[in-house]
Parts: structure tokens; C-alpha cells; sequence
């Protein structure tokens, strides 16, 4: 006999079901709608500039040195960039490098970018040290600095990024792989940032200290091109650009002791919002001459923002952010419970006047000092893009500096 309880406990448990049962291929229809779109996701690897540097940040990133071989000469050094730039094409539309065996590796770029930049020595291995701008040397160190070899100068670099970890991990071994005659991996730098999808195409990222990092980030062409692309020179360096990598160690067991107001004071921004102590948004104005009702800087003088800004006197003191995440596995020898930190590159047309002087004054005086410790760093040349088609405009990585 069914009771009413019961064929009533009966119709909830059909109901739950059936709507479980609906909203799990809803799910799987959209996973399914957004996996596609993802993997058919391309930027264009051939333009005026090589791509990974104003594309919006991918997910995942690997930055990978190269130390040149012995013997490997001008010559050499155009073979490689010959083969390195036409299997980095295919890669980043999708396609199969010439000689590749992985056709399926291959098959969804999920917006990967291949960005290649020159060292300063590979200016003299290739007989080209006249050649080498004047801004292409080490950044002068600093006195906070603890920098270590094994994330320092090399000869080469590949800046390889993609939303998608397991095309990353592809197009990095493939590039690896058919380079080695010419060189050998001197380091590589993983990092991460918001998988796609989970924040807004204009929504800034943020560290592992919560903080929105690339507020301040020039936007729009010619705020880009001003801060980012060479435009004055030889032709072989115009719409190239200067790449400075930074590692940066972040103490987070000390920073997470910080109550959440001074963790806010040291930065000078709100950590929800990321607007300035001052109020607005992330994007308002900071006043910096505000006072609060004990007559003291509402934003404070040695806060990270107000050390960062560029000075009324140099205006062009604005570097284009494209930082990364890394968080690795804690060292056993050391007491702190993490070993996380920033793989910060930046791109500009001349560190000595832009990266540098902001550095400068972060080292004398800034709040984040106190849980930050720079431990890599590194500058490289970026060629101008690449276009096949084009008969004005290189079809290799550096055929405009290397063939002149």
C-alpha cells in the first residue's frame, strides 16, 4: 500500500532527480561549449609586433633561457631563428611543425603565444656588438637585491604562454627540442595566473599577496605604444620592444601575520577593490595630498603606489606589466611553509630611463620591501614581428638586425 508520505517522498526524490539529472547536462553542455571555444582560441602570431606582449595574460606561463652553444655563430644563429619561427607560426594557429610526429599536441593553441627576445651576448656571438643598443645590459643592482646565477643573464629567451597547460607544456618541449643543436636550456621560469573565463576580459589579476597587480598598466594604443614599442633607431629595432625579468620572492608567511588595514597601507590601495585609500575605484585618481583627521597622508608616501608612480618631471617613467604567479614546493632547508613568489616581466623602449629609475625608488623606500626579495634578473632585445607575406617586413625573428 502507498501512503501519501510516501508516494509524496517518492515524486520530491523523482523530481531532485530529473532536475539533477537536467542541470548535469546543462553543465556538461556548457563545459563542452566553452572547451571547444577555448581550444579554437588563436592569436595571431605574424604582425607589426610579436604577439604575447599587449595580449591579454594567458593562464599559464613558461619563460624559458637558452645559453648559445659553442661554435654557434651569425650563421647558425639564422638557421635557428629560421626554424624557430616557422614551427612557432604553426604552433601558435593550431597547426604541425615541420617534422613534428604529435599532430594532436598540436591541435588546440588555446591563445598561445611564442615571443622570442635576444641577450646582450648574443649581440657578440653573432659579431653584432655595435650593433647592441645601449639600454641592453644587465640592470644595475640594487641594494636590497639577492640575486642568484641560476635566474640571470642569457643569451636568448622564449616567452611561451597559453590557457591551456597541456598545449603549453607541447609547444615548450617542441621548441626546446628543435633548437638543441644551437642551444641549451639555462633556465625556465613556470608561472600561472585566473584560468580563462574565470575573470572579466578587462579585470586586473592579482598576486599572491591578493593584490590586484597591473592597475596602473598603460592602456589603449598609444598609451602602449608610447611606453612599449621602439620607435626611433635602425629599422631592425623599430616596433620591437625591451623585455626586463625580475624574480621576486614574496615572504607570504610573514605577510599573512598583517592585519588586513596595513597590508592595505603598505600597498595604498583597498584589497577588494583595488582603489586607492583615497576612494573611487580601481581606476580613480589617487590624492596623494589627502589628509585623514589626524593630519596624516591618507595614502602613505612610502606605500608601493605612491613609490611607484611616475614623477610629475619624467611622465614617461611607465613600463608595460605582463606578470605571472609561481608557487613551487617549499624548501625543505629553509623555515618558511612556502617558496612562491612573481615571474615580473615588463616590456618598455628603454629600461635606463623607464624600468630603472622606478626600481630606483622602490629600493630606497617602499612598505613591500619588508616581505619581497628580488632574486633573478634579466634584459632582452624583442624583434619587431614577423610576416611572411610582407615583403617590407621580416620573416624570421630578427632577419632585419641578423641579415643587415
Amino acid at each position: 500500500m502507498v501512503t501519501r508520505r510516501g508516494f509524496l517522498g517518492g515524486a520530491s526524490l523523482l523530481a531532485g532527480a530529473s532536475a539533477l539529472a537536467a542541470c548535469s547536462t546543462q553543465d556538461k553542455e556548457s563545459e563542452a561549449e566553452a572547451s571547444t571555444s577555448l581550444k579554437a582560441q588563436a592569436v595571431a602570431f605574424d604582425g607589426r609586433h610579436q604577439a604575447g606582449i599587449a595580449t591579454p595574460h594567458q593562464a599559464n606561463l613558461n619563460l624559458v633561457a637558452f645559453t648559445l652553444r659553442s661554435g654557434v655563430d651569425r650563421a647558425a644563429i639564422v638557421r635557428l631563428m629560421r626554424v624557430w619561427t616557422e614551427d612557432a607560426r604553426a604552433l601558435c594557429a593550431g597547426e604541425t611543425p615541420l617534422g613534428s610526429l604529435e599532430p594532436e599536441m598540436a591541435s588546440a593553441p588555446a591563445n598561445l603565444t611564442i615571443t622570442c627576445g635576444f641577450g646582450a651576448t648574443l649581440f657578440d656571438a653573432a659579431g653584432l656588438a655595435h650593433q647592441r643598443p645601449q639600454w641592453l645590459h644587465p640592470i644595475p643592482a640594487f641594494d636590497r637585491d639577492q640575486l642568484r646565477p641560476e635566474w640571470g643573464e642569457s643569451d636568448l629567451v622564449l616567452q611561451i604562454c597559453s590557457d591551456d597547460a597541456l598545449t603549453l607544456s607541447h609547444a615548450t618541449r617542441h621548441m626546446i627540442r628543435a633548437g638543441v643543436d644551437y642551444v641549451a636550456t639555462r633556465w625556465m621560469q613556470q608561472g600561472f595566473l585566473n584560468a580563462n573565463g574565470v575573470l572579466g576580459k578587462k579585470e586586473t589579476p592579482r598576486n599572491l599577496f591578493g593584490q590586484k597587480d597591473g592597475t596602473v598598466n598603460p592602456r589603449g594604443e598609444e598609451e602602449i605604444q608610447n611606453a612599449a614599442w621602439i620607435s626611433e633607431g635602425p629599422s631592425w629595432a623599430v616596433d620591437g620592444s625591451c623585455m626586463v625579468v625580475r624574480r621576486i620572492a614574496m615572504n607570504l608567511d610573514e605577510w599573512e601575520i598583517l592585519d588586513r588595514t596595513s597590508r592595505e597601507v603598505s600597498v595604498g590601495r583597498t584589497l577588494d577593490s583595488g582603489a586607492p585609500l583615497t576612494g573611487g575605484d580601481e581606476f580613480s585618481d589617487a590624492d596623494y595630498e589627502a589628509r585623514d583627521s589626524y593630519g596624516l597622508p591618507v595614502i602613505d608616501p612610502a606605500s608601493h603606489m605612491a613609490r611607484s608612480k611616475a614623477p610629475e618631471d619624467d611622465p614617461g617613467q611607465v613600463i608595460l606589466r605582463r606578470v605571472f604567479n609561481y608557487d613551487l614546493p617549499p624548501d625543505p632547508t629553509s623555515e618558511e611553509l612556502s617558496n612562491a613568489g612573481l615571474v615580473f616581466i615588463c616590456f618598455q623602449k628603454d629600461p635606463d630611463k623607464q624600468f630603472t629609475p622606478i626600481q630606483q625608488r622602490l629600493d630606497e623606500q617602499d612598505r613591500l620591501n619588508q616581505w619581497i626579495t628580488h632574486i633573478g634578473s634579466a634584459v632582452f632585445f624583442i624583434p619587431p614581428g614577423t610576416d611572411p607575406d610582407n615583403p617590407n617586413q621580416d620573416d624570421f625573428w630578427g632577419a632585419g638586425l641578423l641579415q643587415a
